[in-house]
């Protein structure tokens, strides 16, 4: 079972960017759906990002064109660039991966990236 490890969290002043990588621990190309959560201390889990194996992406209203989700099957691993970052930005964020199966969709996570924005 492929597993997802990511990175890329950190520290950042307001309006500052980020890129979060999330590496499969083998091939991607199997997951038909790839995305990004989020969660806040004391809030529940967000969507924030998701894209399809032919590229299609969609963002939640809070990314307002702030955020770019991309995948690169080649290198099992997939992108949040995320630019002009805000406080309430501040959160855990997890990439998930979902294979579809006839009867059930199977959703894989990482184990979650700290991201903190001072303002």
């Amino acid at each position: 079972q492929v597993q997802f490890v990511e990175s890329g969290g950190g520290l950042v002043q307001s309006g500052g960017s980020l890129r979060l990588s999330c590496v499969g621990s083998g091939s991607i190309s199997s997951f038909v759906v790839m995305g990004w959560y989020r969660q806040a201390p004391g809030k529940q889990r967000d969507w924030v990002a998701s894209i399809n194996n032919g590229g299609s992406t969609d963002y939640a209203d809070f990314v307002e064109g702030r955020f770019t989700i991309s995948r690169d099957n080649a290198k099992n691993t997939l992108y949040l660039q995320m630019n002009n970052l805000r406080p309430e930005d501040t959160a855990v964020y997890y990439c998930y991966g979902e294979i579809w199966r006839s009867l059930e969709v199977l959703r894989t996570w990482g184990q979650g990236t700290q991201v903190t924005v001072s303002s």
